[in-house]
């Protein structure tokens, strides 16, 4: 494990930290092959029923760390890309487990893309969001180009890629960017009860909605219809449901075990 990154499995949640505060949390090669790792443990440990990412520092993540991007001995650009934050991307949407990006401080570049990539995205009052790509002559990447334009319209999209402007969380919220803001002071409590609330529920059908979503960005509509209708029988047989229906009925608490 590279001390880049510090994981926590804290009442079936794995809480994972940024951990390069000195550096805003930029990623260099270590810490990228860190975080999957990391990924891959959540998808893999049925002890893990949700994810939370944050930032150690003020920042929660601000991209690529350029000295390694540039260093002669380093990764070339397109091993970045395909080998650190391509997986990424990939294993943070085939994740079967709920992830919580919680944005503590500034994320530009790949790390507002990595963010934007959750399945529950909130932010510190106080943190933003930088496509910071075009500052430097680069195109967005990290799924930027494919998440931005589904989540605010591809003329905004457009413009704050090209333009680079540095985007508020409040300005974020509005634009339908991420889910919530939450005031600086309570930030950490209660981003982290978030995750502690959707590792109780019904996870299965969770991983399924997931799988909904991700479709969706292809299928035409009938093919998402059946693919509704495949899915809604497999979480019919779950146990979850079958508690589900029994706590309403016996109205209590249901007690989901994610299976």
């Amino acid at each position: 494990m590279s001390d880049f990154i510090q994981s926590e499995l804290q009442n079936q949640v794995l809480n994972i930290y940024f951990n390069r505060p000195d550096k805003y949390n930029a990623f260099v090669r270590e810490m990228a092959l860190a975080f999957q790792a990391e990924l891959d443990r959540a998808s893999e440990d049925d002890n893990i029923r949700a994810v939370y990412v944050s930032g150690r520092g003020r920042a929660f993540c601000a991209g690529q760390d350029l000295a390694e991007a540039v260093d002669p001995n380093g990764p070339e650009l397109s091993r970045i890309v395909s080998e650190h934050y391509n997986p990424i991307i990939l294993k943070i949407r085939r994740c079967p487990k709920p992830i919580v990006m919680a944005v503590n401080g500034v994320a530009a570049g790949a790390g507002a893309n990595i963010a934007l990539a959750g399945d529950v995205v909130v932010a510190a009052r106080s943190a933003s969001f930088i496509q910071a790509f075009s500052k430097i002559g680069l195109i967005p990447d990290s799924g930027g180009t494919y998440t931005l334009p589904r989540l605010i319209g591809f003329g905004k999209a457009s413009a704050l890629m090209m333009l680079g402007d540095r985007v508020s969380a409040d300005e974020a919220s509005a634009l339908g960017m991420i889910y919530k803001v939450l005031d600086d002071e309570v930030f950490e409590k209660e981003s982290l009860a978030i995750a502690q609330t959707l590792s109780q529920m019904p996870t299965k059908a969770l991983a399924l909605t997931k799988k909904a979503l991700n479709k969706s960005f292809s299928n035409d509509l009938v093919t998402q219809l059946h693919l509704e209708d495949e899915l809604q029988t497999q979480a019919g047989n779950s146990l979850d449901y079958q508690e589900g229906v029994k706590a309403f009925l016996e109205k209590r608490k249901p007690e989901f075990t994610g299976k």
